[in-house]
């Protein structure tokens, strides 16, 4: 079986994925998430996913900014 390489100028599909639902660790099932802004940091904004019902951190992300002109 023959395996071909992708062109390396090859731009990827998306940005970013963002997560909508997630598992969360209190309630034991999937949940539609909120994004919440933690920090503000040199590199990015941090920002957490929490469970609407219970409150509970189901996971986190660090939001590099692009680098201008790209979008």
């Amino acid at each position: 079986m023959a395996t071909t390489s992708m062109p390396q100028n090859r731009r990827p599909s998306f940005e970013r994925m963002e997560a909508t639902l997630l598992a969360c660790p209190k309630c034991k099932r999937a949940v539609k998430v909120r994004k919440r802004l933690l920090l503000v940091l040199p590199n990015g904004d941090k920002y957490l996913y929490v469970c609407p019902d219970c409150g509970s951190t189901c996971g986190e992300t660090i939001e590099t900014p692009s680098p201008a002109g790209i979008r």
